[in-house]
């Protein structure tokens, strides 16, 4: 006997598509540190009912990409010092051993298609597009991640890139970046030489180098 497959229930599909997109709005910085939301204003912007917008809002809490007060109140984060130097913390911690499980698997084309989001990164300096660049170089790390084959790591990693989104835009704005990251350059190199404490320090250093220069 044939299985018919079970029909989508088109609020779980609208709460998905919800939070996909507000999820990949946090994390690029397109949303300030400390912004608030309303559920009645998601469900404007995406054209949904406010059951799939709070139920958005509820896994995004879950995750810490969203803060929500006793008063009821939805917001993205404004980090501590403390919260940003655990956060880079886990950074340090988590990318260069992602890096290092990718090095194997570094072949030229993958170095190829890095060097060619660099390129996307220059673009978005250039173009003072804070959201842009923090888009570019998520995917410039994400890329190379993604050949370490650990994805539990990668998500916790996402997880944190997630949290961090609205603090990265602040950091943006305080760096008054004019060329894309130094580190970006290094990590390059050390992929095409096969050199594994080098390609460590260069994530180390261009995951954790800005962040800190927020303490304080």
């Amino acid at each position: 006997m044939m299985i018919q497959p079970r029909p989508i229930d088109p609020s779980t599909a609208a709460h998905e598509r919800v939070y996909r997109a507000l999820r990949t709005r946090i994390m690029h910085g397109e949303i300030g540190p400390g912004e608030a939301l309303t559920l009645r204003g998601i469900g404007k912007t995406y054209d949904v009912s406010m059951t799939p917008a709070r139920e958005a809002v509820r896994r995004l809490v879950a995750e810490g990409a969203l803060f929500l007060s006793s008063s009821g109140r939805v917001s993205t984060p404004a980090l501590s010092n403390e919260r940003i130097e655990e956060l880079a913390t886990l950074r340090a911690l988590l990318e260069p051993e992602l890096a290092s499980r990718a090095l194997p698997r570094a072949h030229f084309a993958l170095i190829e298609r890095l060097e060619t989001i660099n390129q996307g990164v220059s673009q978005m300096v250039a173009r003072h597009d804070a959201s842009g660049f923090i888009r570019m170089n998520l995917e410039f790390h994400r890329t190379l991640y993604l050949r370490a084959q650990a994805p539990a790591m990668l998500a916790i990693t996402e997880t944190v890139w997630l949290q961090l989104g609205p603090t990265m835009r602040a950091l943006y704005g305080r760096l008054n970046r004019k060329e894309p990251p130094a580190h970006h350059k290094l990590i390059l190199s050390a992929l095409k030489a096969g050199d594994e404490p080098g390609l460590r320090l260069a994530v180390r250093g261009d995951s954790t180098q800005g962040l800190r220069m927020l303490r304080g």
